[in-house]
């Protein structure tokens, strides 16, 4: 009963990504167009690998559920946010705030642990050839689908629970333009510090962590290549090329974001703002820019449906 009363906030306002209506209006045209054009191709992406029977490998299942997270992950953020720029009060009920801080933190830890997987994915790949059909059979590869998905439901139960347990009870107005833990938590009417620790280990330490683990993994296997014929080097190195793009593009701001004290800083706003809406659109997009396979398979399957 205590904690029923302690909760007395009913909504969020939204202090927004900047005050100057100019700069609103650019981003939001920005935004849109990148939205409008972006998104469509990953769907396109998921359906082309969904439709093509020689696009069957685990490198490009796991490149099409990629797609998925992304897209999924960008409908989180990226709407709202458009309506909001054309509103003069933003505002988010506390229940809608807690579930979009629930669908943020599952999608993108399910999406860094899908990072985590295809790494894996080309280390056997590349560093045991022999044993790859074995490993990365098809039940192998929804073990590991489903096993990202419950640790990324598992990591965002956590930071629910914690949020849930903290009194809100004065000032309501999130300096940003979407719920997330280290605004959110700033608002409780009480002493955070515990708390703010035990959101760094679970979302800033098992970050850095992944994205150690990652790197270590891609310089192992760009090692391994070094003894390849010039052929499979070049094939190899592009991959590890194009994962670690896609790595320190995931990684990067979600470090600068989780892996400190809950401090904001003047770029705060900008990161997420790539975090939560750009890079996730472009994530799938580097990928099929850079294979062959897909992208040939995408112009196949556009000029079989494309009207004259």
């Amino acid at each position: 009963m205590e904690n029923e009363n302690s909760t007395m906030v009913t909504e969020f306002i939204l202090l927004g990504l900047t005050q100057s209506q100019d700069a609103q209006l650019l981003v939001f045209v920005l935004v849109l167009i990148f939205y409008l054009i972006i998104l469509p191709g990953n769907f396109l992406i998921i359906f082309t690998i969904r439709s093509d029977p020689g696009l069957t490998a685990p490198l490009y299942f796991f490149l099409g559920n990629l797609a998925f997270l992304d897209a999924s992950y960008s409908f989180i953020v990226a709407p709202r946010m458009l309506v909001d720029f054309l509103s003069e009060k933003k505002v988010i009920s506390y229940r809608g705030c807690i579930t979009q801080l629930f669908f943020l933190h599952f999608l993108g830890a399910g999406e860094m642990f899908l990072l985590v997987v295809m790494a894996f994915d080309r280390y056997i790949a590349i560093c045991r050839p022999l044993h790859y059909s074995t490993v990365m059979n098809p039940r192998a590869c929804y073990a590991l689908l489903l096993a990202l998905w419950l640790g990324g439901f598992t990591h965002s139960i956590v930071q629910v629970a914690l949020i849930l347990h903290l009194p809100f009870c004065g000032p309501n107005q999130l300096d940003n333009f979407f719920c997330d833990v280290p605004q959110v938590i700033k608002l409780a009417c009480t002493d955070t510090f515990v708390v703010e620790l035990l959101m760094v280990s679970n979302s800033g330490l098992l970050t850095l962590l992944c994205f150690l683990g990652l790197l270590a993994s891609y310089a192992v296997i760009l090692c391994h290549v070094k003894g390849h014929s010039s052929e499979g080097k070049s094939k190899a190195f592009s991959t590890c090329t194009t994962h670690i793009i896609i790595v320190f593009l995931m990684f990067g701001p979600a470090i600068f974001i989780y892996t400190r004290p809950f401090r904001a800083f003047p770029a705060d706003k900008v990161v997420s703002l790539f975090h939560t809406v750009i890079f996730p659109l472009m994530n799938p997009v580097i990928y099929t820019l850079r294979n062959q396979e897909v992208k040939a398979s995408m112009r196949r399957l556009l000029s079989q449906h494309m009207v004259f």
